[in-house]
């Protein structure tokens, strides 16, 4: 059975200093994000017994903690790299082009993304994302990792908003971390999944 491994992060732990510290990066990578991959792998064997004994009687629970922790895996994952110790600025090329036109402008697209991400319900996520139906970049919410989610679409920017991404920097004001996102941004690599999502003007 093939299973989920946690990967590295592209940079140091204090590398996006002081946008978020050594500290969050170290517990949020090394603890959390492995908690993700581990459940999502207890899950797929938990299914794969379920196939084999033919007692489908906790699928349903089962297949929550799938798509809880998958989702949690993957969002984190894109979150890494979405991020650089030499990010910042905007985007260029298509990207920006497409952000001009489904969002009339980059400082247009800045405030839906900080609104959805500084405005999730609890823990959750802000996220760009490509919608393939429509050809469109649209920002959505999820709440926790995958609630809310958009079926089909890909996620090219992501922003996690839960507390133990900023708490122990930020305490309780999530809206200074969403701003100060902005600074660590790697626009290549969200350009990069733009691509190959097959978005195109």
């Amino acid at each position: 059975m093939a299973t989920y491994e946690l990967p590295e992060l592209p940079y140091d732990y204090d590398a996006l200093e002081p946008t978020i510290d050594e500290r969050i990066m170290e517990l949020h990578h090394d603890k959390h994000h492995q908690g993700y991959v581990d459940g999502a792998n207890a899950a797929l064997e938990k299914l794969e017994n379920m196939r084999e004994s033919g007692d489908f009687g906790d699928v349903k629970a089962v297949k929550r903690d799938l798509s809880f922790n998958l989702s949690g895996h993957v969002n984190h994952t894109v979150f890494w790299e979405n991020m650089s110790p030499d990010g910042g600025g905007e985007p260029g090329g298509e990207l920006a082009d497409a952000i001009e036109s489904d969002f009339g402008s980059f400082d247009g697209f800045k405030d839906d993304f900080a609104a959805a991400a500084k405005g999730v319900e609890g823990s959750g996520w802000g996220l760009l994302v490509h919608d393939p139906v429509a050809d469109q970049l649209m920002v959505i919410q999820a709440e926790n990792h995958n609630n809310r989610a958009v079926q089909g679409s890909t996620p090219l920017l992501v922003l996690d908003v839960w507390e133990h991404a900023y708490y122990l920097q930020y305490e309780n004001d999530r809206g200074e971390y969403v701003d100060n996102f902005w600074d660590v941004v790697d626009w290549d690599d969200v350009a990069e999944r733009y691509d190959q999502a097959g978005g195109q003007m």
